[in-house]
C-alpha cells in the first residue's frame, strides 16, 4: 500500500494516488494528469477509479482528460452535482474552462476501494456534497477542503456553511483514531490528534 500526492493545476491541488496490489485510484484530479498518467505507466500500475471529495473547479480540471485516456470511472456525490452549473464547479470564476464529465453517486458508508475498506463520510459545510474518503488500513482520511492544518476550509463561497463545516469536522473527524492521518486538498499533512489539540477554530471546544 502506498500514497503519493502530485500537486497539480492552477492552484496547485493536493492530488492523491492510492496504490495497492497493482491497483490504484486516484483522488481530485485538479489540473492535466499527465504525470498521473505517466506514473501509471511506468509503475504498471493499473488505474480502477477516480474519486472526488467535492466538485469545486481545483479538485476537478482533470477529469474529463483522465477518463478519456483511461476510461474509468469517476465517483462522487450527487448532492454536489448543482455546483457544475456554477463558476465554482466550471471554473468561469477564475477564467479557466472544466471540460464536462459524467460521474456516478457514491454510497455513505462503507466499501470496498482497490481491495482496501473504505468508509465514504458525508462531510458538507466547505461544498455541498463534500466528502470524506477514510481508509482505517492505511490510517488516513482524505478530506479535501474540510479542514487543513491549523484550519478549516473556507464557507464563505455559495452553499458554504461554517457551522455546518464545524459539526462535520467534530462529529466526522475528530471521532476518527487520534493517529489517524489527515490529507487535505491542500498543504501538508496532519493528524487527528493535531488538530483537535490545536486547531484554533476548535479551541474552546471539548472532545
Amino acid at each position: 500500500m502506498d500514497i503519493k500526492v502530485f500537486p497539480l493545476g492552477p492552484l496547485e491541488t493536493n492530488c492523491y494516488v492510492i496504490t495497492n496490489d497493482n491497483k490504484a485510484v486516484v483522488i481530485d484530479p485538479g489540473g492535466d494528469p499527465t504525470s498521473l498518467l505517466n506514473f501509471f505507466k511506468k509503475t504498471g500500475v493499473e488505474l480502477d477509479c477516480i474519486l472526488n471529495t467535492h466538485l469545486h473547479f481545483d479538485h476537478i480540471i482533470g477529469n474529463a482528460a483522465l477518463v478519456e485516456a483511461t476510461g474509468k470511472t469517476i465517483y462522487a456525490a450527487e448532492s454536489g452535482l448543482s455546483l457544475m452549473e456554477t463558476g465554482l464547479g466550471d471554473g468561469s470564476m477564475i477564467g479557466v474552462k472544466v471540460a464536462p464529465f459524467e460521474s456516478e453517486h457514491i454510497k455513505i458508508g462503507k466499501t470496498q476501494i482497490i481491495g482496501l475498506e473504505c468508509n465514504v463520510l458525508s462531510t458538507p459545510g466547505h461544498a455541498p456534497g463534500s466528502l470524506t474518503f477514510y481508509f482505517p488500513a492505511l490510517e488516513t482520511a482524505f478530506v479535501g477542503d474540510l479542514i487543513f492544518q491549523r484550519s478549516i476550509g473556507r464557507t464563505d463561497f455559495p452553499g458554504g456553511d461554517l457551522e455546518l463545516l464545524k459539526k462535520s469536522v467534530q462529529e466526522n473527524i475528530f471521532t476518527l483514531p487520534e493517529k489517524t492521518t489527515l490529507l487535505s486538498g491542500h498543504g501538508p499533512a496532519t493528524s487527528v490528534g493535531d488538530e483537535i489539540n490545536h486547531n484554533p477554530f476548535f479551541s474552546s471546544m471539548q472532545f
